[in-house]
């Protein structure tokens, strides 16, 4: 029976050596991930070879050593370079130009105390005696008396312009000369080369005795007492009274023109000079008398 226990027992440890291949077989199954891990680990040395393949541009250096004695060559255009001087130069030359370019402005830039009225006649030796007009009297050094406008509409702004562009815009009245600046422009200048060559003396220092001379102090106006109007004398400021003097030496002109063969140049020339000279031929003295005397029986 002993016999037959151990051949029964043979076969069953015949029958059990096999098992462990069933359980060797059955840890195979993980075996698709083990396989992509196997397939893996071959990369790794391909990525070894591609990170020592990387360092190969190490000899790039060896390159750029190659590269280094162009520096020289370098350095040599770099010295070549300062060739191009020669163009600085020819900037300095091109300099000079630009001082000629500000020559306009020494023409512009004129001193005050050269310049003269028509390019004639200078200003600065012109006296006021009036102390109550030469405030308002400007006898600023100009050449052409022109401010385009520049002082119109604006309260007592007519004292910065030039007596003598005044007189000029006065002499716009008739509709011969009404806007026509230009032609009494010449006028004026005519008529003081006139003056200038029968009184042998400035022409602008005439023409300020002449409104001296036709400035009235006092006029009339009308005040009302209970219905009734009364005249009375009244002082006038002196920039009314200049802008009187004005006025009544060009009506003056321009009535000694009308039906008349002589210009308008001689007749403001004729009326400046008889103004000058306080005469009563003169129609600024005798309106300027007239208006005087009425106020002094309005008083």
């Amino acid at each position: 029976m002993s016999d037959d226990k151990t051949s029964e027992i043979k076969p069953e440890t015949q029958k059990k050596t096999p098992e462990p291949v069933k359980v060797i077989e059955k840890p195979a199954k993980p075996e698709p991930t083990q396989e992509p891990a196997a397939e893996e680990k071959p990369k790794a040395p391909a990525e070894a070879k591609k990170k020592e393949e990387k360092p190969a541009p190490a000899p790039k250096a060896e390159v750029t050593t190659e590269e280094k004695p162009k520096a020289p060559a370098e350095a040599k255009k770099k010295e070549e370079k300062p060739a191009p001087a020669p163009k600085a130069e020819v900037s300095t030359e091109e300099k000079p130009k630009d001082p000629a370019k500000p020559e306009p402005k020494k023409i512009i830039g004129i001193p005050p105390d050269k310049l003269k009225l028509f390019d004639k006649y200078d200003m600065s030796e012109v006296v006021v005696s009036d102390a109550g007009l030469a405030r308002y009297i400007n006898l600023d050094p100009v050449m052409v008396p022109h401010t385009g406008a520049r002082h119109a509409n604006r309260p007592f702004a007519k004292s910065k312009m030039n007596i003598v562009e005044r007189l000029v815009n006065n002499m716009m009245r008739n509709e011969e000369y009404t806007g026509k600046k230009t032609k009494t422009y010449s006028a004026v200048m005519t008529a003081f080369s006139i003056i200038e060559s029968k009184t042998k003396k400035n022409p602008i220092q005439v023409f300020i005795d002449a409104l001296e001379n036709t400035t009235p102090r006092e006029e009339v106006t009308r005040l009302k007492y209970g219905g009734v109007s009364v005249p009375k004398a009244v002082d006038i400021s002196s920039s009314r009274r200049l802008d009187i003097a004005l006025r009544n030496i060009c009506k003056g002109a321009i009535n000694a023109s009308y039906k008349n063969t002589k210009p308008i140049e001689i007749c403001l020339a004729n009326e400046i000079m008889l103004a000058a000279k306080g005469d009563m031929n003169s129609f600024a003295v005798s309106k300027k008398e007239e208006v005087e005397r009425v106020a002094g029986s309005a008083r």
